[in-house]
This record gives C-alpha cells, structure tokens and sequence, in this order.
C-alpha cells in the first residue's frame, strides 16, 4: 500500500527557513518522480518541485528557484523540502506527491499535506 506521510510544517517569521519531510512507504522512492505541490487559502493547486527519486531531473517553479530545495534520501525513504527565505506568499498546504515511473510532472498518489504559515 503507497502512503505517503508529510511533516515538518508549522508557524515561522518572514525570512526564516523550515524542513518539511515526506516518509514514503509501499514502493521504491529511488524508481519514481516525486512532486511538492501547494495550496494557499482560498487558492487552486501550485505545483512547486519534481525530482526523479534518484536526485536527478530537479525543476523548480519560478516563485520558489533559489530559496527551496528537494532533495531525497533512499535510505530513509523520505523526500525533503528545505524552504529557506520564507515569504508570505508561502503560506499554504504543502502536499508530497509521487508520480510516475518515467514521466516528469505527474501526479499519481498525495499524501495529506502539512501546513506552513509564513508571519509575523
């Protein structure tokens, strides 16, 4: 069974850096293309980073290159967003998403999301 279990999230201050984590079970991360995908209050679907579960193949969405980073570590089975330079338009549900085995920008199984608030 694919569960993919997200967290990390919680309140910071304009500027400051969170570590959300995303623990994955029921498959292989190192076989499949992994999202983080958003949703600010009263907003649709942000897609934010994908990588390739080996580490290759990283994309960023615009409103985010520089200050976040994807990242997974096959040994933990866990996929890492570092979010550094937070700025209020980063508020949101943050959802780990797996795609597919060879495709880019697909979105298969989510987990729940967690919850950053960016404020002061």
């Amino acid at each position: 069974q694919v569960q993919l279990v997200e967290s990390g999230g919680g309140l910071v201050q304009p500027g400051g850096s969170l570590r959300l984590s995303c623990e994955v079970s029921g498959f292989t991360l190192s076989n499949y293309y992994m999202s983080c995908v958003r949703q600010a209050p009263g907003k649709g679907l942000e897609w934010v980073s994908s990588f390739y579960g080996d580490g290759t193949n990283t994309v960023y969405a615009d409103s985010i290159k520089g200050r976040f980073t994807i990242s997974g570590d096959n040994a933990k089975n866990t996929v890492f967003l570092q979010m550094n330079s937070l700025k209020s338009e980063d508020t949101a549900v943050y959802f780990c998403v797996r795609g597919s085995q060879n495709r880019h920008y697909t979105f298969g199984s989510w987990g729940r999301g967690t919850q950053v608030t960016v404020s002061s």
